[in-house]
């Protein structure tokens, strides 16, 4: 299966991505809709990247590169039909190629009811390093996760 992740900034592209969160957890749990997902997409120093295959959407990915947290995965999604079959990792590596350049730190939220997330995330070397209870939506928790290839000092890009 030949799978292209690109970057994009196309209205189209951004509205098909934003209905795929909105129809999906965690979004769905945490009472995201269509116009939140959509607005999570747009604005300075957001970098979207979508997976697909052919004209096919798969997973869509959101990556903060400015500010305290550079290196920030602000949202990932994949295709209901595509879980578990290693899409996910797919794109998370290639999310770390992309901050890795830039950053020695990798920075992400999971919900804390995204079990299966938080397994991926773990397998691939994250470390809790925080939660933060109450904020998306009063009753669940994101747990702050890292992985890093060093301190900044020793980083060089």
């Amino acid at each position: 299966m030949k799978i292209e992740i690109a970057r994009t900034s196309d209205a189209v592209e951004l509205a098909r991505c934003a209905k795929l969160m909105a129809s999906s957890d965690p979004w769905l749990t945490l009472k995201r809709t269509y116009s939140d997902c959509l607005k999570s997409l747009e604005g300075n120093f957001r970098e979207v990247y979508i997976t697909r295959q052919n004209t096919e959407l798969l997973g869509v990915m959101v990556l903060q590169m400015q500010g305290s947290f550079s290196g920030y995965l602000q949202s990932i999604c994949v295709s209901a039909n595509m879980r578990g079959l290693g899409l996910g990792k797919k794109m998370i590596q290639f999310a770390e190629e992309r901050v890795f350049k830039c950053s020695p730190n990798f920075f992400l939220c999971v919900s804390d009811f995204n079990t299966e997330a938080i397994r991926l995330y773990e397998e691939l070397g994250y470390v809790r390093i925080g939660e933060i209870n109450d904020f998306v939506e009063k009753g669940f928790h994101e747990i702050l996760m890292r992985k890093t290839i060093g301190s900044w000092n020793e980083f060089k890009k």
